[in-house]
């Protein structure tokens, strides 16, 4: 998770503490009528942390433990299949079957919510799920060890053809800011929505390539600018807070041989080259950033304890929201990798991560689930200290590059 931005950071705004539903009135010993009383839903008390939750909660408000209805989960995902992120406000019963495996080892989780087997807490869905919609396109994002809650999230879409067209969206929540969580899931998809929506209108239009970079160019605009606004809708009264929650923003969009990347914060995109250069395609807007480019070394400024504060992001009280966005060619073949900070907070450099990604890719083969998979598992290594984010998107073959124009 993102740092909080310099000015914010000493803020620390203060939940209201949960209050149990009123006891409903004790009926009278003798019913006077055939018809059984109306029952008041009883709150639901976490597993796991024994906070009490409104009755039609999904997620613990404290520690994010999911509650109601058990959803069966496979500890051994196949590669390639989609784990639905649920809807936070879906009504679920408070008892119900099958049992969910424990990720962590592959035991039972009982009915108070603990693994039979080795005793942890079980997981809830917007702690670890995946994505793949296409073959050669999938990503991970995970809570990681340090935290008790997920605040990154993403949201991808694809064309069946390998290199046609994809969208790789990563949105990091501000760590500082309760809510961030609500913050960055709806930015993921309300860009990505609008980036989708680009590719339906181009192919129902039959437009070329010859116009492309400034068609996607001004869509990755629209998509930051989406994405803010969902964010408000999505956190309501939070946004008048003096720290209200927000998130960074980092996406890609593939369209033949052209990638157009958008960012705001600290997640980041990279062209991964199977041989050649590897390269960072976005800036970070972040203290470290400025430091090295007023000739700090990367070790020096990415090790400092500022090293993560922001100086731009999506949500309320952002100084400047618009995405920095760079169209580009990649050459040769290669993946493209948006992900957040959890990640590359362990291996920065360009051409370390490509090093790394290649050795995973040695060991588990070209399946992008299961390079994500690979890749948030070593972070995790590394300490998991942060939520880990990793999408991916294959490039097998390369469609020659247009010229430039005249």
């Amino acid at each position: 998770m993102s740092d909080a931005p310099p000015e914010a950071a000493s803020q620390t705004p203060v939940e209201a503490p949960v209050e149990a539903p009123a006891e409903a009135p004790v009926e009278a010993a003798v019913q006077t009528s055939v018809e059984a009383p109306a029952e008041v839903p009883a709150p639901l008390v976490c597993p796991a942390c024994s906070t009490v939750n409104d009755p039609d909660a999904k997620f613990c408000e404290e520690c994010g433990t999911q509650l109601g209805e058990l959803v069966e989960v496979n500890a051994d995902p196949e590669p390639n299949k989609t784990t639905p992120v649920p809807d936070s406000d879906v009504a679920t019963s408070s008892t119900a079957a099958p049992r969910r495996a424990c990720v962590y080892c592959g035991g039972s989780i009982a009915d108070d919510g603990y693994c039979e087997l080795c005793g942890k807490p079980a997981q809830s869905e917007r702690d670890h799920w995946q994505e793949a919609p296409a073959a050669w396109v999938g990503g991970v994002c995970d809570r990681g060890i340090r935290h008790q809650i997920n605040e990154d999230a993403m949201s991808l879409a694809a064309d069946p053809q390998p290199g046609e067209f994809a969208v790789l969206v990563v949105c990091d929540g501000v760590s500082s800011t309760p809510g961030s969580d609500k913050a960055s899931l709806a930015a993921t998809r309300a860009a990505t929505a609008v980036l989708a929506a680009g590719r339906a209108t181009d192919l129902a239009d039959g437009a070329g390539d010859d116009l492309a970079q400034a068609r996607w160019s001004g869509r990755m605009l629209k998509a930051g600018e989406r994405a803010s606004a969902a964010i408000y809708e999505a956190i309501g009264e939070l946004a008048a807070r003096t720290n209200p929650p927000s998130c960074t923003f980092s996406a890609a969009v593939i369209d033949g041989p052209l990638v157009v990347v958008g960012q705001v914060g600290d997640s980041r995109v990279y062209w991964i080259a199977d041989e050649g250069k590897s390269r960072q395609l976005t800036t970070d807007d972040s203290w470290s950033q400025e430091m090295m480019a007023h000739g700090m070394s990367r070790q020096q400024a990415e090790s400092a304890p500022q090293a993560h504060s922001i100086t731009r992001w999506l949500g309320a009280d952002s100084p400047d929201e618009v995405p920095h966005v760079v169209p580009t060619y990649p050459t040769g073949a290669g993946w493209v990798l948006v992900c957040s900070d959890g990640l590359w907070n362990y291996c920065s450099d360009a051409d370390d991560l490509a090093q790394l990604v290649h050795r995973i890719v040695g060991m588990v083969g070209t399946n992008p689930v299961q390079v994500a998979s690979s890749l948030v598992d070593w972070a995790n290594e590394q300490g998991g200290q942060d939520n880990i984010t990793a999408a991916l998107a294959r490039f097998d073959s390369v469609v020659p590059t247009p010229a430039p124009p005249a």
